[in-house]
């Protein structure tokens, strides 16, 4: 019986195996071809395989045909990767290629363009000046006084365009002593790099420095030497700058130091009808309503002292070291000197000012477009009814109504008193005139 049964179940187990196998090789089909339709839709080669015609040649029952099959696809497979990475190669030359040509003619229009065409900074920032610039996340988050959840360090735009020279006055060592650059950053300064960025180092202390003199006889004292440091400027000591007045050459203000010369009488008298005093001018408004202003590049200070002396009166003082301590010397004296050049705008709030005085620097040496900005400046900062001294403004005789008084009334103050007269330190011949006025903002 058992017999019988083995002889029986021979050719079922074998059909069972031949059954298996063809299972088998199916499925195996089946992958090679859903392989094959992959690479063929991925690679979208013109050498990718004829999917039919290679279904139709394979028999299921022959494996042999199967393989070579599948290591003809490899090989070919390999080649089009290999392709595939040539064409990866060329298209990463092409692109640095690109971007070497895009940044040589980036660099040859910021060259060619003027530099007020520029936009953001000619290279990538670094050091100190990256810090200095900005922007700065505000610890708290969103302020809505700014509108902003960052913090912009104030920077003249023009630095962008000096962008080398700023460079050079960021490098420095941190928490060390300040370089002795006091003439590169007014330069800079006067280049329209106005403000200059912070730092953060000491500027250089000097030497055996003393207390001031003690006020009001510090607003006629000749400081010490010891008061300030000297490595700027050609004269060493005060004498030297006190001396100047007696030598040939030009300079800022040449007997602006000598405080027992001319600086001593200085708008006390009205020598000419250009020549006004003090007193004269705040008897213009009632007493005591004249209490704060600005003297526009006031020298030494002087104006300021005689308004301190007057009263109440508090007059801070523009001015800058041109080859000698102006801002130095007005600290000394116990007046408020401020160092900022005659084209920046005046750090003042709006109708807040009794009083703008400027003596010889607003003149015919700006340019016409700086001055009228400069004038409307002075016209915002003053308060309604607050007065505007300007004092002995120079220009040619031609330029006098061609050019200065269309533009005063055209900023439209009201005259309160208009002198003009001849000057005559460098000849008749020159037709030079001085121009002196007290003019007042409107009230309404």
């Amino acid at each position: 019986m058992g017999s019988m049964d083995d002889s029986a179940g021979k050719p079922l187990h074998q059909q069972q195996q031949r059954s298996s196998i063809r299972a088998k090789l199916k499925i195996l089909l089946l992958l090679v071809l859903t392989n094959l339709l992959s690479i063929y839709l991925f690679s979208g080669s013109p050498s990718s395989v004829d999917l039919p015609s290679f279904a139709s040649r394979i028999r299921l029952w022959d494996s042999q045909p199967l393989l070579r099959e599948l290591n003809s696809t490899q090989s070919k497979l390999t080649n089009t990767q290999a392709q595939i990475a040539a064409l990866h190669r060329r298209l990463a030359t092409s692109n640095s290629l690109l971007e070497t040509i895009l940044t040589d003619l980036g660099k040859a229009q910021r060259e060619n363009s003027p530099p007020e065409e520029l936009e953001g900074w000619q290279h990538e920032l670094s050091g100190e000046l990256k810090l200095a610039v900005g922007p700065h996340k505000l610890p708290l988050g969103f302020n809505p006084n700014i509108d902003s959840d960052e913090l912009y360090p104030a920077l003249g735009t023009a630095c962008r365009r000096l962008q080398n020279e700023v460079e050079r006055y960021m490098t420095y060592n941190v928490g060390g002593e300040c370089p002795s650059d006091d003439v590169f950053a007014q330069r800079l300064m006067l280049k329209g790099c106005e403000p200059l960025p912070r730092r953060r180092c000491h500027p250089k202390p000097p030497k055996g420095y003393v207390e001031p003199t003690p006020w009001p006889a510090s607003l006629w004292a000749t400081p010490p030497d010891s008061s300030i440091v000297w490595d700027p400027y050609t004269c060493k000591n005060y004498k030297c700058l006190i001396n100047r007045n007696n030598e040939k050459g030009s300079y800022d203000c040449k007997d602006c130091f000598d405080l027992n010369g001319r600086e001593k009488v200085r708008w006390l008298h009205e020598f000419s009808d250009i020549d006004y005093s003090i007193d004269t001018v705040l008897k213009l408004k009632p007493k005591g309503t004249i209490r704060i202003g600005l003297d526009i590049g006031g020298g030494s200070g002087t104006f300021a002292a005689r308004m301190r002396e007057r009263g109440e009166v508090t007059i801070v003082t523009s001015t800058m070291n041109f080859d000698g301590p102006f801002n130095s010397f007005i600290a000394s004296r116990g007046l408020v000197p401020l160092h900022i050049s005659v084209a920046h705008r005046l750090p003042f709030f709006d109708n807040t000012l009794d009083i703008v005085h400027s003596m010889h620097v607003l003149s015919n040496w700006i340019p016409d477009t700086v001055l009228e900005f400069a004038l409307y400046d002075i016209y915002r900062v003053l308060r309604p009814g607050g007065i505007f001294w300007l004092d002995h403004f120079f220009c040619i005789g031609t330029q006098l109504n061609a050019t200065y008084v269309p533009m005063f009334e055209r900023i439209g103050f009201k005259k309160l008193r208009w002198n003009a007269g001849r000057k005559l330190d460098r000849g008749i011949e020159k037709n030079e005139w001085y121009l002196s006025a007290l003019l007042e903002k409107p009230m309404t």
